[in-house]
């Protein structure tokens, strides 16, 4: 009978120390949260409200029912900025901006007070729109194409501005799409296509031009040997005459040879060339 209450006194004593363990290993659990890599937390305390500071990666301590972390992912992402606005020329343009951002780690409290988790998405849309139009006023319709460099490093400048404002830093801001309307975008081929016969009809005169002087300069060439052989033929008498023949039968024989259809050259000089009278 002492037996059995011993035992039973120790089975209680267990249970109890199980519970104690169980509601101790509770109780360490909800005073401790972990901060993966990459993020940072706000701390919120019932009594003093929002910590100033925020927490960094690792393992931190709070007190249970009294102060609740919110983590915030710190790491750089990507976010688009559409908008649609005219130009200095009253021309409608739609724009796309790809922005890298992340929240201020300094100000992340301060952040979390007056916009939220959801900061980005509160913020930057509204923020883009307005610089992308104040910025875009500035510039023609052409000068979008052919300035897109200054463009970019505008909006760039003064987005970063107007994000600094509430706790955002832009790590990098490009113009990733630019399309006109459809009026102007018809004007802007058909004005390519007028260029594109101007240059066709140009290089043509061109062509012209240098056949005409080819063919002058030939002409002179030939009324040049046409002389000089007139002359030669004057000085020299019928040797030069007599010289051309032999040239000329010398080539004929030499193409004559080579031929399958010939088995022989004929033989005297009035058969190979008919149209020469030595005398």
């Amino acid at each position: 009978m002492a037996g059995s209450q011993a035992a039973v006194k120790a089975l209680t004593n267990l249970g109890r120390a199980a519970v104690g363990l169980g509601v101790a290993g509770s109780a360490l659990q909800a005073s401790m949260f972990n901060v993966d890599g990459g993020q940072s937390a706000v701390m919120f305390d019932r009594f003093q409200g929002v910590l100033p500071k925020a927490v960094g990666e690792g393992t931190h301590f709070l007190v249970p029912f009294i102060q609740s972390p919110t983590i915030y992912d710190i790491r750089t992402r990507p976010r688009s900025i559409t908008s649609v606005t005219g130009t200095k020329d009253l021309q409608q343009v739609n724009l796309t901006l790809r922005v890298l951002c992340r929240p201020d780690v300094e100000q992340l409290s301060t952040i979390h007070m007056n916009l939220g988790p959801d900061y980005d998405e509160r913020v930057l849309p509204s923020i883009g729109n307005e610089v992308l139009k104040a910025t875009v006023a500035q510039f023609n319709a052409d000068q979008l194409l052919t300035q897109r460099e200054e463009v970019s490093k505008k909006l760039g400048e003064a987005l970063r501005k107007r994000s600094a404002d509430f706790g955002i830093v832009l790590e990098d801001v490009a113009l990733t799409h630019l399309a006109f309307g459809v009026e102007y975008s018809k004007a802007i081929e058909a004005k390519q296509v007028s260029q594109q016969d101007a240059e066709r009809s140009k290089f043509v005169v061109l062509k012209s031009e240098q056949e005409r002087e080819a063919a002058i300069i030939r002409a002179e060439g030939e009324s040049e040997s046409a002389r000089l052989i007139s002359q030669a033929t004057r000085t020299a008498g019928p040797a030069l005459v007599e010289l051309r023949r032999i040239e000329a039968a010398r080539e004929v024989a030499a193409t004559l040879s080579k031929s399958r259809n010939i088995m022989y050259l004929p033989g005297g000089n009035n058969q190979m060339l008919l149209g020469i009278n030595p005398s």
